[in-house]
């Protein structure tokens, strides 16, 4: 009797960062890897023209202290952009968190990434005790007045951004899923297109003409293909150049072939003269 392999049960479901407590009951768990991509892609193409690249600042998932006055509380941005403030801490170090009242310069935009978890709070649905800090939307819209606030829903790809009107964020009117940020110069849209080896709808930035700004790596591969066509133009002239030399050549071998066939014409009726008993006046020829 041959035994039978058990009955497979259904495809078990793994859980998520979401369904997970954190270590820290406070917590939750680490991000997903679209948290982790997305605000790499939102920082490597944010280059406002305006600013050389060592006074600006951007951050994912970093502390952001906004409180001198309760100096734990902060909030951690699923990406945030600062200007006109040097890249590094004190003009040499990394940081290890953004604390606004030593910086004294507040983030001018903040983008986050809704999820499961958090999508309330970061649409400024959630209520908060007296004795509890603010909320994110709070902190950005009241404490901090941060001028753009966006919020981006992977699972719709619906984009959502926030302008600050006076003392309270306005949702703003967006004809196709991109806005403009005129203080620097560049825009925030949405791409189709492959990051990372993933093709879907990202959050990039774009510039003043409408073009994706390119990542570095993006920066690399155009530069090897126009490196490319450099060479390739390079041989196609080379290529020119030599069959322009060989029609030159081809062109003075016919002339001197041409030149033997007179010669040859030439010696054929001097010598049929001679034979006829004339002897051909070579003088005119010789002049």
């Amino acid at each position: 009797m041959y035994q039978t392999d058990p009955p497979r049960s259904p495809k078990e479901v793994l859980p998520t960062m979401y369904d997970l407590p954190s270590e820290d009951p406070e917590e939750p768990g680490l991000p997903d890897e679209f948290h982790l991509l997305q605000p790499r892609l939102l920082g490597e193409t944010f280059c406002p023209p305006d600013y050389p690249a060592d006074q600006v600042f951007v951050a994912s998932d970093l502390n952001l202290y906004y409180d001198p006055h309760y100096t734990n509380w902060y909030k951690r941005p699923d990406w945030f952009a600062v200007v006109g403030i040097s890249r590094f801490y004190e003009q040499r170090d990394l940081r290890l968190s953004y604390v606004v009242w030593q910086e004294r310069v507040n983030p001018f935009i903040v983008v986050e990434l809704l999820s499961p978890g958090t999508e309330k709070e970061d649409l400024g649905q959630t209520l908060r005790a007296a004795n509890q800090p603010p909320t994110k939307w709070e902190v950005y819209e009241r404490i901090l007045r941060i001028p753009y606030y966006v919020v981006f829903d992977r699972y719709t790809d619906e984009l959502r951004a926030f302008r600050l009107e006076g003392s309270r964020y306005t949702q703003m009117e967006l004809r196709q899923p991109r806005l403009w940020l005129p203080d620097l110069q560049l825009g925030l849209g949405l791409w189709q297109g492959i990051y990372q080896g993933i093709e879907r709808q990202w959050l990039r930035w774009y510039d003043v003409t409408s073009q994706w700004i390119l990542t570095p790596t993006e920066q690399e591969a155009q530069h090897a293909e126009q490196e490319q066509q450099r060479a390739e133009q390079e041989a196609q002239r080379a290529e020119q150049e030599r069959q322009r030399a060989e029609q030159e050549r081809q062109r003075a071998e016919q002339e001197r072939q041409r030149a033997e066939q007179e010669r040859q014409r030439a010696e054929r009726l001097i010598a049929q003269l001679r034979s006829l008993g004339v002897e051909p006046d070579l003088g005119s020829e010789q002049r």
